[in-house]
């Protein structure tokens, strides 16, 4: 699996039908358009993110590695 940074997250997130509803802090908490469910994105800067976080926020959204 390729490491991403929260930002790079983001970008693949919404490339996939998810839009920014809020933020709180360094927490970008996104929604999907058709279906309604929900994932947060830990956008620290450049950093990456960690594996098991990463891993958590692509099974939540629903995404490939090959979707990142």
């Amino acid at each position: 699996m390729k490491i991403v940074s929260g930002k790079q997250m983001c970008r693949a997130l919404e490339r996939h039908g998810w839009t920014l509803a809020r933020i709180k802090g360094s927490h970008h908490i996104y929604r999907h358009t058709e279906s309604g469910r929900r994932t947060v994105v830990p956008v620290h800067g450049n950093q990456d993110l960690k594996p098991g976080t990463q891993r958590g926020i692509m099974r939540d959204a629903g995404l490939t590695e090959g979707d990142v």
